[in-house]
């Protein structure tokens, strides 16, 4: 019966919004197409321009139309790739906007709750279809988006730079966080609808909240993973391992204490006698080698699941109490 019982609010929650479902069915679809399309078509003119005797480097008389086309196209990849990013940055915060005002602010903000309730549907089971649909679909489109943003975002068969994987643009975009945000912010938005009940000052609290657990967890995330130390003697060679996330640097002494790396400068005329005056020994360097990029993925992901966990359970809570 129960699962009958769910069918009909569900039914409802899809008729209701059938608009801003669709449009979130659809733009994951274009954005596939575009990213897709785009990737191989610049394949293809790599290979194409490979094939045709120029450099960019080393330019060869009668190539420079040939470079400037082949740059062009290149640079469109990357804007391409750059609003595909931005596009997942503010994808959670429009499912939490969703979610916390015309999904669950506005019914209790015009009482039209009231007649749901009155058609042998009990609130928890309103509120489950209300977070049962969005959540559908914001996962399924938000995993299309992410997969093909994270193949897009690392594929390149020329050896051409590539946005890095540690730039809090691209970190969002790609790998499992993007999911654990949709799913976080349509569970605070509910939560925001449901203790608010005016559906603008609820959407204005989700964007609020959306913003601060972003800058709250890029902040953190070079913490969520133990970080791998080089030291080095001031002077000698180091190279940085490639793609890594630079975590923290500076200076050690002898008795391993560690010093911020302003506090002896190079470029000043009395470094070494500094060095010598505050017994440092070795630079030090912490940092994220490219292979944690999935053990950070899944740790941010995890608790942004366990927030969204929290968030529907005060969200039932608060229905209960309010509602009996």
């Amino acid at each position: 019966m129960s699962a009958i019982a769910l069918r009909g609010p569900a039914r409802v929650v899809i008729r209701q919004h059938r608009w801003p479902l669709r449009i979130a069915v659809l733009v994951p679809v274009l954005v596939f197409v575009v990213l897709v399309g785009t990737r191989l078509w610049t394949d293809h003119v790599t290979d194409a321009f490979a094939g045709s005797g120029c450099s960019v480097v080393h330019t060869t008389p009668g190539c420079t139309d040939t470079v400037n086309a082949y740059l062009d196209r290149r640079l469109w990849t990357t804007d391409a790739l750059n609003w595909s990013s931005r596009l997942m940055m503010v994808l959670p915060a429009f499912v939490g906007i969703f979610v916390a005002g015309p999904v669950i602010a506005r019914e209790l903000e015009s009482g039209t709750y009231r007649l749901a309730w009155s058609q042998s549907v009990t609130p928890a089971g309103w509120l489950a279809a209300k977070l049962a649909v969005p959540a559908v679909v914001a996962l399924a489109s938000v995993s299309v988006l992410s997969a093909v943003s994270t193949w897009a975002q690392t594929r390149d068969n020329a050896g051409h730079q590539l946005p890095v994987w540690q730039e809090p643009e691209v970190y969002r975009a790609i790998g499992t966080v993007p999911v654990g945000y949709a799913l976080c912010m349509l569970a605070l938005g509910a939560l925001a609808g449901l203790l608010l009940r005016r559906t603008v000052t609820a959407m204005i609290v989700t964007v609020a909240g959306y913003g601060a657990l972003v800058l709250a967890l890029d902040k953190a995330r070079v913490h969520l993973w133990p970080v791998l130390t080089d030291t080095f003697e001031p002077g000698s060679k180091y190279r940085f391992p490639s793609e890594a996330f630079d975590a923290g640097r500076g200076w050690l002494t002898a008795a391993g204490e560690r010093l911020p790396p302003d506090a002896c400068l190079d470029w000043n005329s009395d470094f070494k006698q500094c060095l010598a005056d505050k017994d440092i020994t070795h630079r030090y360097i912490d940092y994220h080698p490219a292979s944690h990029f999935w053990p950070l993925q899944l740790v941010e992901t995890g608790i942004l699941l366990a927030l969204a966990a929290l968030a529907v359970a005060l969200a039932f809570r608060v229905l209960r109490r309010a509602h009996g």
